[in-house]
């Protein structure tokens, strides 16, 4: 942007938050920053502007930068959840490009602060992340970066096995993997076990993303669609959005647009009950339920969803019956899309042994996945580890001895 567009940016969020405000949307304080695109791709790469170094994220950011530098792909904006509410802009975004932008973060933050499955998360993250950032340098001091980083390896490697409703969930069927190796691990130093902890807290507060992704993006395009047609744009601002809209929602050949289909069943429904009502499900709802009760058959058909997989050498569409075409969709996202893994004992064998169990729901485990991650949970553990599942319709027992080889049988 040029400087004279900065006092015009001002101008457009200030007017921008005074629609939304009347508009019903109650969001928490915001705070909008100008980054380059280095410091946009490196928050992108951490998931947080204060977050602990790892070799994994800053792979990532290489990644990222790179699709950037060859135009293959680009982030223009960034929204944290906390109070106040963050939003980076990427500096080199034309003055329409960032009213879109902050018309879309209104939407966030609204839903940040009212969904229901964002109420616990801790609104100081940023805060906390840089204290736990400052401990672990510390412990890498103590202890050495080598043997803090493969321990961290190991955690991140089954960061996703939480459970954010652990305390109300039935004993037997307990799923937070990381929660029971800090509480009940015997080989966990102390350092190890606060990380542990740490990381733990941090996955908690991005799990209720993983969970709301198309419910989110589908509110804030709702309301960054609404917001920008209140605005004095002139014609060729208007043409300028309409193609910028166009490609947050242009459907994918392989996947599900978050963005379009969110909008698409919010406007299905704010069309059949009323904007009130839609407002309650922004609340209520994660993308489960959300699926669940809202996906209808019409609007499978009208985005023309299909289910496609390979036969011989190439990708056919396999069905498109409207009803299994929503199964497979709720069943993506089940547990955040990871294995559901449930621990059935803590002591296998009377040995100290960990044993788990894959909760099959029709899809098997990545076999090669599971050769490379369970060494991580036998480290962790410090114990062998066995993960029971089905393959091929039979039942089949993984084993890990020394956090190296796993066999099966």
């Amino acid at each position: 942007m040029r400087e004279h567009e900065y006092v015009q940016l001002e101008e457009s969020i200030a007017e921008l938050t005074q629609r939304a405000q009347d508009m019903g949307l109650d969001f928490f304080q915001m705070r909008y920053e100008i980054c380059p695109a280095d410091i946009l791709y490196s928050i992108g790469a951490y998931g947080m502007p204060t977050r602990f170094s790892h070799w994994s994220f800053g792979k990532a950011f290489h990644r990222m930068k790179m699709d950037y530098d060859f135009n293959l792909s680009k982030i223009y904006e960034l929204v944290i959840n906390s109070d106040p509410c963050y939003a980076y802009l990427l500096e080199n975004n034309s003055l329409l490009q960032n009213k879109l932008i902050v018309a879309h973060v209104l939407g966030h933050s609204d839903f940040f602060k009212n969904n229901a499955y964002f109420g616990t998360t801790n609104r100081k993250m940023i805060d906390s992340m840089y204290v736990h950032a400052t401990q672990i340098r510390e412990i890498e001091y103590e202890h050495g970066q080598a043997k803090v980083e493969a321990f961290v390896d190991s955690v991140l490697a089954i960061q996703e096995h939480i459970d954010p409703r652990h305390h109300v969930r039935n004993k037997e069927e307990n799923k937070d993997l990381l929660l029971f190796i800090a509480q009940h691990s015997r080989h966990l130093e102390p350092w190890q076990q606060h990380i542990l902890y740490m990381m733990r807290d941090e996955m908690l507060y991005f799990w209720p993303q993983i969970e709301t992704k198309i419910m989110n993006e589908g509110w804030a395009t709702y309301w960054h669609l609404r917001l920008m047609r209140e605005l004095d744009l002139t014609e060729a601002e208007t043409l300028d959005f309409a193609k910028m809209h166009a490609g947050v929602i242009q459907p994918s050949r392989t996947g599900v647009n978050p963005y379009l289909l969110g909008l698409y069943m919010f406007e299905a429904l704010d069309k059949k009950y009323g904007q009130e009502f839609i407002f309650e499900v922004r609340e209520m709802e994660n993308d489960i339920s959300f699926l669940r009760n809202y996906l209808t058959k019409e609007l499978v058909q009208e985005m023309d969803f299909y289910l496609y997989g390979k036969k011989g050498e190439a990708y056919l569409i396999t069905n498109k019956e409207w009803e299994e075409i929503k199964d497979k969709m709720i069943q993506s996202k089940t547990n955040g899309g990871f294995p559901y893994l449930i621990i059935k004992d803590g002591d296998y064998n009377r040995n100290g042994e960990l044993y788990l169990q894959h909760q099959f729901d029709g899809l098997e485990l990545d076999q090669k996945y599971v050769q490379k991650t369970l060494p991580h949970v036998s480290s962790l553990w410090g114990r062998p580890v066995h993960l029971e599942t089905r393959v091929q319709g039979k039942e089949k027992l993984y084993s890990c001895h020394n956090g190296k080889d796993v066999k099966y049988q």
